[in-house]
């Protein structure tokens, strides 16, 4: 590889620049370190065996009289990339060496050679103690002219705020690492330190500073400060700087879990009265990290009663409104979940009341029922406070859960919807075999008049599957084969069980122990399903086994690319597009050498089979393009005779009074434009503009409101990327254009007709201003009239100067 060849290389280059280094042009020496640092930079570790010869002309750089400013910030900033990206036993025989001339850099008069002294002054540190445990060199001597030459720049005020910076991060890393050896100096720095909490220039660099000092590893005494630390964070909670209240809560944090004893109770009161003002969706990551926050208090302060009441008294509120919301996800919803588990863990409140909280907070209010994120969020809550509470806390829960859904008499289809997801929730993270006919009673809900409750029985049947492979999954098996009625949900469920397998790796092998072969026998029964909810779910299957069992599974499905059975080819086409995640996989070899042959379908007898051909072409162009990039001189000109109006696929139905067209090509033409939309992202260098544009897109423009939808956006981003082309033909595109904007839907047209011919005419509009700024566009008569008509037209002159500014 080219960074193989480089390493070779690298003893040449070293021998060649230190014969640089002692020239005497400043210019070729500033050159020289610029290389060096690029060196470092693509290959880090490249210098250890060299950098004995290297020193001397560091020293020199650094020393030397006649150094420019220029060369001793150069000479500086490869030290520093150099040292954060080798071992710090390479330095250990330079040291001595080293650290006069960067100690004396600080001093220097020139602000950026100051300011970088101080970040190379930083590395030094490290360097000099890499760890605690065992000690590779005797740093103490260079301890206290190491903690003076920094002092001195950070007592003093009337310097630039980069070296304040510097010298306020660089301080917090010498305490951090020496403060065993600093003990009778610490009272005279860290008040500085505090002092620069309060100037609002240097705020945000100390308040990460006390972060780091709280990090260390020795525990250094911040009795002195402590008190006054604590009180100026939880003020900066209120500022409206977000990165200075993001910084507070990670450093409140460390203070906690390091210092927790010596904090006041009525210091964490106000501490947690602040966080509360903090958790909502309006910020999510900043919610996170308040409850992340208020999880270390809870667990570090358990002993104090009046934490706990503060928490609950002023958090839990804030918690339950922030639960409901449909936004939350991620990381806040994770910090959530934490939150209810050290909550039910901590004193004060009592399991019971917390699983009353939540349940009724799934209820609808007057604004209307909640949404799917916000009823999952619940039930994910719910079940992590049953684990935290204990096995016996958890079992009677679910007994509870089971009671809701076997009551004949309970109306409340929302109480047996929140039953059933909390159900899955807890079978997915705990066995729940000990409970008779669990299963059964799930399964029960099938037969609910509401789609959402049968939905969420599917959901838990698979969850409660996932907790405990060996009993449910052949149960699940079983059911889809006597259960025709049932089918499609129960293939839900089995689907399920494989996205959880596929995404956690520990449950892989339980579901290669389990009756792969078995699973796999069923999916492909299915194949030919004539319900096409049925035949997606199985393909979605498929292409999830496909991730877990590639050697298995490709083999198979492409067999069956030849099946006789139009509905089994299309599910292959489909499971394959499944099969097609962004995260790299074991899959990826083998699907390398395979996939030809399943877009090959592209040319299928059968449009379904085409279109999901063109569906499995587009993911893997959005998420895996290295997959198909040498495939696609074979596969674009069978993709655009996709965007073809077809005679032979519009048939007239006659209704007696009137006939109506039906276009069956449609949503294959729609799926082949919005391809070729995702290739121009990914695989442009692969696509010859000019050769689509006429006759396909062309067709397009003129084609049904869905198809000219994606073509406006193709059109837009070819103006933008490859403007030649679409100059060359600009006269072509006019007319389709115009007839859009021009277009007046019927007199008896319904609301919705009116509003989709405005958002076409929008779309067109957005398309001719991407046009217009293509340089030489106005050399085109054609454009230039079609530009005058609509700054004419009041009505389009609005429109389009609306969509410029979006």
């Amino acid at each position: 590889s080219p960074r193989w060849l480089l390493k070779q290389e690298v003893p040449k280059v070293v021998k060649s620049i230190n014969r640089q280094l002692r020239e005497k042009s400043i210019k070729t020496k500033v050159g020289a370190f610029s290389v060096l640092k690029e060196l470092v930079v693509v290959l880090p570790d490249c210098l250890a065996d060299h950098f004995g010869s290297l020193v001397p002309g560091i020293e020199k750089a650094l020393n030397d009289k006649s150094s420019t400013s220029n060369l001793k910030i150069e000479a500086l900033a490869f030290t520093r990339i150099v040292m954060a990206s080798h071992s710090p036993s390479v330095f250990h025989p330079y040291i001595q060496a080293l650290s006069g001339p960067i100690l004396s850099a600080i001093g220097d008069r020139y602000y950026k050679v100051t300011a970088e002294a101080l970040r190379v002054c930083g590395e030094l540190v490290r360097v000099l103690r890499p760890n605690f445990e065992a000690r590779s060199i005797d740093f103490r001597p260079y301890i206290s002219p190491i903690y003076k030459a920094i002092l001195g720049r950070l007592a003093n005020q009337d310097q630039d705020q980069e070296v304040k910076e510097c010298a306020i991060s660089c301080m917090s890393l010498v305490i951090a690492t020496f403060g065993d050896g600093l003990q009778s100096e610490l009272p005279s720095c860290l008040p500085i330190l505090v002092d620069r909490m309060g100037n609002e220039i240097t705020r945000l660099t100390a308040v990460k500073a006390f972060a780091v000092i709280a990090n260390s590893p020795l525990r250094i005494d911040l009795s002195c400060v402590l008190d006054h630390v604590v009180s100026e964070l939880t003020a900066f909670l209120r500022k409206a700087n977000r990165a200075l209240r993001q910084a507070t809560l990670g450093t409140l944090n460390s203070l906690v879990v390091t210092y927790g004893g010596q904090i006041g109770s009525s210091s964490y009161e106000t501490i947690i009265a602040e966080l509360s003002t903090l958790i909502s969706d309006i910020d999510l990551h900043m919610a996170a990290l308040a409850l992340e926050l208020c999880c270390t208090i809870m667990v570090d302060r358990r002993s104090i009663k009046n934490v706990g009441l503060a928490v609950r008294h002023k958090v839990l509120p804030q918690a339950l409104v922030l639960i409901r919301s449909a936004l939350l996800q991620g990381q806040a919803l994770q910090a959530l979940q934490k939150f209810f588990a050290s909550l039910v863990q901590s004193a004060n409140t009592s399991f019971e009341t917390l699983l009353d909280s939540l349940i009724s907070t799934a209820k609808p209010s007057q604004s209307g029922s909640l949404s799917k994120q916000a009823l999952s969020s619940i039930a994910q809550c719910v079940a992590v406070l049953c684990l935290a509470a204990g096995d016996q806390k958890c079992a009677s829960t679910v007994e509870m859960l089971k009671g809701i859904l076997n009551d004949d008499s309970s109306t409340n289809s929302a109480k047996q919807h929140m039953a059933l997801l909390c159900l899955g929730e807890i079978g997915r993270r705990k066995d729940l075999s000990n409970h008779v006919q669990i299963e059964n009673i799930v399964i029960e809900s099938f037969q609910s008049p509401f789609e959402e409750i049968k939905s969420a029985a599917s959901y838990a049947l698979g969850n409660i599957a996932v907790g405990n492979l060996s009993k449910y999954l052949p149960f699940i098996l079983d059911q889809i084969d006597n259960q025709q009625k049932k089918q499609y949900l129960l293939l839900h469920s089995l689907k399920e069980v494989i996205a959880r397998q596929s995404v956690d790796h520990t449950g892989q092998s339980e579901l290669q122990d389990s009756n792969i072969v078995k699973i796999l026998a069923l999916l492909f029964n299915h194949c030919e399903s004539e319900e096409e909810g049925v035949r997606n779910v199985v393909a979605e299957c498929l292409g999830k086994i496909a991730l877990i069992e590639p050697n298995k599974l490709i083999p198979a499905l492409k067999e069956r690319t030849c099946s006789p059975a139009a509905n089994t080819r299309a599910t292959v086409a489909i499971a394959i597009k499944y099969s097609i995640v962004e995260r790299p996989g074991k899959i990826d070899a083998i699907m390398y050498s395979e996939i030809s042959t399943f877009l090959m379908l592209i040319k299928d007898s059968d449009r379904h089979v085409r279109r999901a051909a063109v569906l499995a072409l587009s993911t893997a162009a959005h998420n895996k393009p290295n997959l198909i990039k040498g495939l696609l001189p074979e596969l674009l000109p069978l993709l655009y005779d996709q965007t073809v109006v077809k005679q032979e696929l519009i048939r007239t139905v006659d209704l007696g009074p009137f006939k109506h067209v039906v276009d069956d090509g449609l949503e294959l033409r729609k799926a082949a434009f919005e391809c070729v939309d995702t290739l121009l992202d990914s695989c442009l260098d692969q696509l010859n503009p000019s050769s689509f544009i006429v006759p396909f897109l062309l067709s397009g423009l003129g084609d049904h409101y869905d198809v000219k939808m994606p073509c406006h956006l193709i059109l837009s981003k070819l103006a933008d990327k490859c403007p030649s082309a679409v100059l060359a033909v600009l006269d072509s595109l006019v007319e389709p254009l115009e007839k859009t904007i021009v277009h007046r839907p019927k007199g008896d047209a319904v609301k919705q007709e009116i509003d989709r011919n405005e958002d076409m005419i929008r779309s067109a509009l957005r398309a001719i201003a991407a046009l217009s700024r293509i340089s030489g566009s106005d050399y085109s008569m054609k454009f230039k009239n079609l530009m005058n008509k609509i700054t004419a037209t009041p009505s389009l002159a609005e429109k389009y100067n609306s969509v410029r500014s979006e």
